[in-house]
């Protein structure tokens, strides 16, 4: 058994991580298949919380997604974003159709891996989530498991 105690720096001295270092990291992957017929954004399973150390540093979040939207005879459209909490702070141009193919496609697949640093200035747990809706077409979905659906968030010192 090892136990480690508290190190206080001596008076003057300050012993926090420089500037862009990384404080703490936590990753997700897997989960279930979501997949949607609305075009009302809805969650998709891919979700993850971290407790930041400090209210001054940012949180780099990376999220990929595999991501498939399909019709019959018409044009095909989807989108995702990013939530911390319920503010959004990631979204596909504002709309529904980052992945689109227009005529007669049968389907659109794709991998969609916004990166994004947040500044959240709290120290309390914080949830960050991804959503997915569709514009047009028959359905839409996330694929998680073996497909590579990762979600990663690194607390960045301010």
């Amino acid at each position: 058994t090892l136990e480690v105690k508290a190190i206080q720096a001596p008076t003057g001295y300050d012993l926090q991580m420089p500037a862009g270092h990384i404080v703490q990291v936590v990753h997700t992957s897997g989960g279930s298949n979501a997949t949607t017929t609305s075009t009302d954004w809805v969650d998709t399973g891919l979700s993850l919380a971290i407790t930041p150390k400090s209210t001054s540093n940012k949180i780099k979040v990376e999220a990929t997604c595999a991501v498939k939207v399909d019709g019959t005879g018409t044009t095909v459209r989807g989108g995702i974003r990013v939530l911390r909490g319920s503010t959004v702070i990631w979204n596909s141009d504002n709309n529904r159709e980052l992945l689109q193919v227009r005529g007669s496609p049968e389907e659109i697949n794709g991998v969609i891996t916004p990166i994004i640093l947040d500044s959240p200035s709290t120290t309390s747990a914080t949830t960050y989530k991804v959503q997915m809706a569709m514009s047009t077409g028959a359905n839409m979905r996330v694929y998680q498991g073996a497909s590579g659906t990762t979600m990663t968030l690194s607390e960045v010192q301010g």
